[in-house]
Parts: structure tokens; C-alpha cells; sequence
């Protein structure tokens, strides 16, 4: 077990020698402290990007939804006819090729995997690059007709300036012990939520939203759910050999649940929640798999988020094209499902995005938007 899963498993169960590292966290919290007002009174220089930046982000270390969240945003921008963009720091990809611009046939290990997950769903305008400026340019550089700007992850990022702060929040996990680094898992002193746009990812009742997704009322403030869809097989074509069967898992079917995402609990419930029996497998965030890694989980389905199967796709796709699945490959991908979520924003996320966008002189058309209710 990595250090990173030790740690993790650490904060969710609230154990009590992460206390012992409290020295560490107040050290942390007054060098986060400094570094913010360094930028505040301009002891440290910021970029302001010739058109608006929209940051999204989160307080807490591990995924809270940002990324179903981008990419609902960025389609629903785009279907009302902002011509939106999206940057990232490529977290996993090879920053010696940075800045980069990314499209449909980019590889994880290039330019990382939310990115290439990003544009595979949304086909938005997106650069990676560590430096934030030196991603704007080279996004603007390319579109210079962009009207707006999404920075995945971008919250702690204070040498880019932004007009627009999202803060997501997973209230599910809540802020644990409400510590900084490394006796708890936030970034930021929750004082930092003050007065922000918080958006309060909720977990709603999945088996119904799995049914029927579009019927669920949501509260009239700023909330978000992730809303599963149906299972999906990994690898087009599927392996063709008439000694593998390809059949779908049914709910109440045993299943592993292999994830490399910041809160992997969360997908493994999800699937519970649908009628699964989930054997969980917990991988760090931003995993690399390797195909033979996957070998040993045998005798029930396997199934990923969209984003390890980002990964794994890329690992496919370089296996077949040097030489063709063996036997016991092709077994492997026979069992090996995504079950990828939509980002569900309640209405009022969409009202204050219409009020945000106004104020910066955006033309948006809502009538003709795509909101999920």
C-alpha cells in the first residue's frame, strides 16, 4: 500500500496520530497564509489574462466532482454559444512537452487524463501547462476568438488572476477533522469558503437517479449530484473470439471496482448504490495501470471510472497495435466496463452562472442551454 493510500485511509477514519502532525500543518498554514497575501498587496506578481478566467477548485485534498463539473459546464456554455476554453496543469502528464494543446487523439502520458477526458466529452479548446500563464497564451494563441476561460484546479493557483472562483465541496466527506496538511486533508483554511461561490456536491438517492436521472428535483441553491449512466464496454471492437462472451453486468451481479481517482469510496458506493456487489480496489489518484496489473482480478467483471479508462484505452490501443490480444488479454477485456457519471447542477448553479457571466459582458443565450433539472 502506497504512502499516499495510507494517509488517505488516515483521514476518512479520522485517525488519531495524524495529530501528532499538527506542528507541521500550522507551519503550512502560515506559509499559505503568507503566499496569498504576497499576491494580495503584489509582493508576488499575478497575470490578468486578456479575457476572463473562470477557476474551479476545491479546498480539500481528492476528488470532489470538478472534472464532471468542467465538463458540464463547458457543454452547457457551449450550447448556449460562449465560445469557451479550458486549461490545467496536466497533473500525470510529461511537463517536458509543455505547453500543450490538446485534442481528441492526445495521450494521457503527454498531456494527462483529465485533459484528454475533458475534450474526448466536451471537444472544448484546451491547453496544459504547469505555468497557468503559459497555458492562457498558448490556448489564446490558438483560439484567439475565446470568450472565457475554465481553469481546472486552479484555486491555490494565485498567480493567475480570476473573475470567477467556484469552489466545490464533497459533502458526502465533509471536512473531516477541519485541519490543513498533513493532519487533515484541506488545502485552505475553511475561512477560505467565505463569502465564495460554493457549489455542495450531494450525494442524492443513485438507484432512482440511475432510473431516471432527469426527474429528480433539486434544492434551490447551489448544489451538484453525479448522476451514473449505464454501463459501457471499454474497448471498441470488442474482441470477436467465439470462446468470449461479452455480457453486460446485472445489477445484483458481483463486480470488481478497480479506480485511481482522489475519493475512490465514492465510486464504489455509487456502484453499490445501483444494485452491485462491489469488491473494491483502491488505487492513488492518477494511477498509471498496467494491462498485466489488471490480470489478477479474475472471475467477475471489472469496471472503471472514465477516467482510468482513459488510461487504460491508451494502454490498449499501444498493446494492439504492436501485436494482437492473446488469449488471456482478450479474456481481460471481455470483463472490463466504465460506468461514467454526469455532473447534474441544480438550478440555481445555472442562475448564478447567467448573473456571473452578465456582469463580464457575456452574451448567453439560456433559452437555448442544456440544463439538467
Amino acid at each position: 500500500m502506497s504512502i499516499e493510500t495510507t494517509v488517505t485511509r488516515a483521514w476518512q477514519r479520522q485517525a488519531i496520530w495524524l495529530w501528532l502532525l499538527l506542528p507541521i500543518s500550522w507551519l503550512y498554514g502560515l506559509i499559505t497564509m503568507l503566499r496569498r497575501q504576497a499576491y494580495k498587496i503584489g509582493l508576488l506578481s499575478s497575470y490578468r489574462a486578456p479575457i476572463p478566467i473562470m477557476v474551479i477548485g476545491n479546498i480539500s485534498v481528492g476528488g470532489s466532482g470538478k472534472t464532471p463539473l468542467i465538463i458540464a459546464l463547458a457543454n452547457e456554455l457551449q450550447s448556449r454559444g460562449v465560445k469557451v476554453g479550458v486549461i490545467s496543469r496536466g497533473y500525470g502528464g510529461d511537463t517536458s512537452q509543455m505547453p500543450a494543446l490538446v485534442n481528441v487523439g492526445s495521450l494521457p502520458n503527454i498531456v494527462g487524463d483529465e485533459p484528454c477526458l475533458i475534450v474526448s466529452m466536451t471537444g472544448a479548446a484546451m491547453a496544459v501547462c504547469p505555468n497557468r500563464q503559459q497555458a492562457v497564451t498558448t490556448l489564446l494563441d490558438a483560439y484567439p476568438d475565446l470568450q472565457l476561460i475554465i481553469a481546472d484546479d486552479g484555486l491555490q493557483h494565485y498567480a493567475l488572476q480570476r473573475d470567477i472562483e467556484w469552489i466545490v465541496v464533497d459533502a458526502a466527506r465533509g471536512f473531516g477533522n477541519e485541519q490543513l496538511l498533513p493532519t487533515g486533508f484541506l488545502r485552505e483554511p475553511m475561512s477560505r469558503l467565505e463569502g465564495a461561490n460554493v457549489i455542495y456536491h450531494e450525494k442524492l438517492e443513485t438507484e432512482a437517479i440511475y432510473n431516471n436521472k432527469d426527474s429528480l428535483p433539486l434544492a434551490n441553491r447551489l448544489t451538484m449530484h453525479l448522476a451514473p449512466d449505464k454501463l459501457q464496454h471499454l474497448w471498441q471492437p470488442a474482441p470477436t473470439d467465439s470462446k468470449v462472451n461479452i455480457n453486460t453486468p446485472r445489477q445484483g451481479s458481483r463486480v470488481h471496482a478497480v479506480s485511481g481517482i482522489g475519493y475512490p469510496q465514492r465510486f464504489f458506493d455509487t456502484l453499490g448504490s445501483i444494485g452491485f456487489e462491489v469488491i473494491g480496489h483502491p488505487y492513488p489518484d492518477h494511477y498509471d495501470f498496467s494491462l498485466a496489473e489488471l490480470l489478477q482480478y479474475r472471475d467477475y467483471p471489472i469496471v472503471i471510472t472514465s477516467k482510468d479508462a482513459v488510461k487504460i484505452r491508451a494502454l490498449l490501443v499501444e498493446y494492439t497495435s504492436k501485436q494482437a490480444l492473446n488469449d488471456e488479454y482478450k479474456e481481460l477485456v471481455s470483463r472490463l466496463w466504465v460506468l461514467p457519471v454526469t455532473a447534474v447542477l441544480s438550478d440555481s448553479c445555472y442562475d448564478n452562472l447567467d448573473e456571473q457571466l452578465k456582469i463580464l459582458g457575456i452574451q448567453s443565450d439560456p433559452d437555448i442551454s442544456m440544463k439538467t433539472t
